[in-house]
């Protein structure tokens, strides 16, 4: 499999250093991505420099995943306005086991293959650098102008908001430079990958391998991924999109893919799925022939939600849409847990109704119009039940009289009533 070729056709290639294709055809050749580890767990961001090592290992490549234990306690200026947090050695001690965990879902670090994955923290060796040995080492093989050249300094620097950019940020690059001079000295690493605003940072390293050791190493960039609409690619009302299902649940996370638009799904199928080229332009031309069908979001949320949770994880999620769409029965809903089920009915409106009254049984009609405003006027809800258009727990009201109790509640504390095909209420015994 030819590397550079497997990710053009994808769409990740945005630079690339001359001679990089020829040296990875040549030869098995390690290649990193960093990660810097400000929260311990990844999110759909990262996926695309996860993915780039991914097929660089499915390449026969050995993919090296630095974890930026020291970068992380500077921050990377690169495309932002202002300067991040920084972190204590303890917090990232703790978001760099929850991260490797997570890529091990995505490369392989344990078996016997020759070019099995490789964990690096860059404060395994930057911890006992002094400042003094460092800008002796380092810092004269760089100049200021070189520096100072690179969009990221110069974007900041002449950013109408900005007040400037601190030395610990200016110095990031010379970091990372040593990061990828560090790598080729022990693990013969000749590649660093990242998205297209690391160009800078990327360079500086393969300069400084040159200067130093009078090596060769090179760089390659993938394009920050874009929304059609314009919109923030990763990003939804209530945040980022997590790879750990404590920020965001697996039928969230299933969701998010579900919905992405036509154009979108056609881009993100390529860049975050294995699916070989036949598959995907397969799949593609069955989208165009029936979009309303949206076979490249189903087939998009399928393989993301596999690869980052589970099959069964995903069977759930599928289950868990359905129950909005009329297909699920009272088992499915029954058998959801209450947070996917709280998530599959936000928005919809909800009552919260006497669980005494319940466990001493009500009558629906009395239930669904006084208790909880499910239908303006008892007539309404009489009508309503008589032609069949009356559902509680995905199950047909047969009267409208009919007795409900504590039993009909799922997990004890809540009831679905459904108002015709769509409309959906809520009901929470408390």
């Amino acid at each position: 499999m030819n590397f550079v070729e497997e990710l053009r056709w994808r769409g990740m290639i945005q630079d690339i250093m001359p001679g990089t294709e020829e040296q990875l055809l040549k030869e098995r050749t390690a290649g990193y991505v960093g990660i810097d580890p400000t929260a311990d767990s990844l999110h759909i961001g990262h996926l695309v420099g996860v993915m780039m090592l991914k097929h660089f290992q499915r390449a026969g490549h050995t993919p090296i995943a630095l974890l930026g234990g020291a970068t992380g306690m500077i921050g990377d200026p690169s495309m932002k306005s202002a300067e991040r947090k920084l972190l204590d050695e303890e917090t990232l001690i703790h978001n760099q086991e929850a991260l490797k965990k997570q890529l091990a879902k995505f490369l392989d670090f344990e078996s016997e293959i020759p070019n099995k994955a490789v964990l690096v923290n860059n404060y395994d060796w930057m911890k006992n650098y002094t400042f003094l040995a460092f800008i002796r080492d380092i810092g004269k093989h760089i100049t200021v102008n070189y520096m100072m050249a690179k969009d990221s300094v110069k974007k900041r620097l002449s950013g109408e908001s900005s007040e400037g950019m601190s030395f610990t940020e200016f110095s990031y690059q010379l970091l990372q430079g040593y990061d990828f001079l560090h790598l080729y000295r022990e693990n013969g690493c000749r590649l660093q990958m990242g998205g297209s605003d690391q160009w800078g940072n990327i360079t500086t390293g393969t300069e400084l391998i040159r200067r130093k050791d009078g090596g060769e190493a090179f760089a390659l960039t993938c394009p920050l991924i874009t929304k059609a609409d314009g919109g923030k690619f990763g990003k939804t009302e209530s945040g980022n999109v997590w790879l750990d299902r404590r920020y965001t649940s697996p039928y969230k996370f299933y969701q998010f893919w579900l919905g992405a638009s036509d154009a979108d799904a056609v881009k993100y199928i390529k860049i975050f799925t294995a699916l070989s080229k036949e598959e995907i332009d397969s799949l593609t031309a069955e989208h165009e022939a029936a979009p309303h069908l949206r076979p490249l979001q189903k087939r998009l949320a399928e393989e993301v939600t596999v690869m980052v949770h589970s099959r069964e994880d995903y069977d759930k999620a599928v289950e868990a849409s359905e129950i909005l769409f009329g297909k699920a029965t009272s088992e499915t809903l029954r058998s959801t847990d209450e947070e996917t089920l709280l998530q599959v009915f936000e928005g919809v409106p909800q009552f919260s109704v006497s669980k005494a009254k319940l466990q001493a049984g009500i009558k629906a009609v009395d239930l669904l119009t006084e208790d909880a405003a499910v239908f303006p006027s008892k007539g309404e809800m009489r009508k309503t039940t008589q032609s069949g258009g009356v559902m509680l727990n995905k199950e047909k009201l047969e009267s409208f009289d009919t007795l409900i109790d504590a039993s009909s509640l799922i997990g004890g504390k809540y009831l679905l009533a459904q108002r015709g095909k769509k409309n959906y209420f809520l009901l929470i015994a408390e």
